[in-house]
């Protein structure tokens, strides 16, 4: 393996720090994307917001995140990474302190929209600068914890509205909206100075500010011998967004998309209503429901946790797989039974929910290792759009598959996607575990030769 100046850079204050404010994209995704849930009643209540309008509200974050990952994952690869890293959380907070003046439905619609295009921004954006960072031995844990951020935004989501609505009532929705405003500001004050990729920086032919920026972050210039070794694995190109579905790319943009749609289709709808699913086998959520949803976007970042550093000790292709495998057995029993007692249910949620989490930390660790960095962003992008397409159909057919088929045949068409995902990894799933970054997204790789 060759390795570069970055790649040969201990883990250390700066990485930390980036990783933290990283993850403050996902964070805030899975934040702004749970707490609308907590705020629909009262809002539906005030507004009043017919049963159109309350999906428009639902959907409006996701099709802004497809938005912006995709036409802003392009963007970052043309104007780079550190200018994008804080303009959208701008939006971002912008959007929700907003929400307090919100009088009329389409208002609503219009600021949950725009939170979700600077949501879908930051993915492309916060993930290529990170990975272009990391060393190696590093890179695959601390892309993996990115995703464990999103569930810990999630359940932040809930225990402020279940705290709001304590104190309150419903009457605070708008509050519980602009309440993400409070983490957004503070994300963005503290991006504030953050050096550029020096990746990105040497594909535009820009190798002083290269240097600049590795002094900033490490406390030393580079000497010309690593600069120009880390330039060799550079070299400076202009792409196109074309170029993410061409050649020996476009597999893996259909790779990478495939199984994030595959993850989350099931999973959103799921999360999404999870006390209808539990009541139809049996399980009485009550007045509980916003604690119950807490509860299982804390097993799901449970299911996070060992995966962090098993793509590092196993490999990338393993952990997917079997995650895969997990999700699929654990849907099958539950469409095949759908008259289970309701205990036995909540257990096969519950390795659901750990497998889910564990497979769902490879959405940023593949994309950002199976693509270069002039189309680095773009990919993220691209694969982030197609999930939520996934995402947004699952949560929409999902309530009407339980009215039209019924909770067990409902069940296994999710179990069919996931069944899917699972040999889509089994064809296509490279092993990167160990590559630097410019070897990994290098066509064609040894790592996408499989083992026999």
């Amino acid at each position: 393996m060759s390795s570069s100046i970055i790649d040969d850079q201990p883990y250390g204050r700066f990485h930390r720090k980036l990783f933290f404010l990283s993850a403050g994209g996902p964070f805030l995704d899975g934040y702004i994307l749970s707490v609308i849930g907590v705020a629909i009643t009262g809002a539906t209540r005030e507004l009043g917001l017919t049963s159109l309008a309350e999906g428009l509200v639902g959907a409006a974050a996701l099709v802004g995140v497809l938005v912006g990952g995709f036409v802003f994952g392009w963007v970052t690869d043309r104007v780079g990474r550190q200018v994008m890293y804080t303009i959208d959380l701008i939006a971002l907070v912008a959007a929700s302190a907003l929400s307090l003046f919100v009088t009329e439905a389409w208002q609503l619609v219009l600021l949950r929209f725009i939170a979700g295009v600077a949501v879908g921004a930051d993915y492309p954006i916060a993930t290529s600068l990170l990975a272009e960072w990391l060393p190696v031995h590093r890179r695959g844990r601390t892309m993996g914890a990115l995703v464990a951020a999103w569930f810990v935004g999630a359940s932040a989501s809930y225990a402020v509205g279940y705290l709001v609505a304590a104190a309150g009532g419903e009457d605070l929705w708008n509050w519980v909206l602009a309440s993400a405003a409070v983490p957004g500001l503070i994300i963005l004050l503290a991006r504030i100075g953050t050096p550029e990729s020096p990746r990105w920086l040497l594909r535009h032919d820009r190798p002083q500010d290269a240097a600049e920026a590795i002094r900033t972050a490490f406390g030393r210039y580079p000497t010309e011998q690593e600069l120009a070794r880390l330039a060799e694995t550079e070299p400076a190109k202009n792409s196109r967004l074309s170029d993410v579905f061409t050649g020996g790319y476009l597999r893996r943009t259909l790779f990478v998309g495939g199984f994030w749609f595959c993850q989350v289709a099931p999973a959103f709808a799921i999360w999404t209503f999870y006390p209808v699913i539990l009541g139809a086998y049996g399980f009485e959520a009550g007045d509980t429901a916003l604690l119950w949803s807490m509860v299982v976007s804390l097993v799901t970042l449970a299911g996070c946790v060992p995966c962090i550093r098993w793509v590092e000790t196993y490999g990338r292709r393993p952990v997917i797989i079997w995650t895969f495998v997990g999700v699929s057995a654990s849907m099958a029993a539950l469409g095949s039974f759908p008259g289970m007692a309701a205990a036995l249910a909540i257990l096969l949620f519950v390795v659901n929910a750990l497998a889910q989490g564990g497979g769902n930390i490879l959405q940023w660790i593949y994309p950002t290792e199976l693509f270069p960095t002039d189309i680095r962003a773009s990919a993220v992008g691209v694969a982030s759009a197609i999930s939520r397409v996934g995402a947004a159909a699952g949560t929409y057919l999902l309530p009407v598959g339980l009215e039209a088929i019924g909770l067990g045949p409902t069940m296994l068409v999710g179990a069919g996607l996931s069944v899917i995902g699972t040999a889509m990894c089994v064809a296509w799933a490279p092993e990167t575990k160990g590559q630097a970054l410019h070897e990994s997204a290098a066509v064609p790789p040894q790592s996408e030769v499989r083992a026999s």
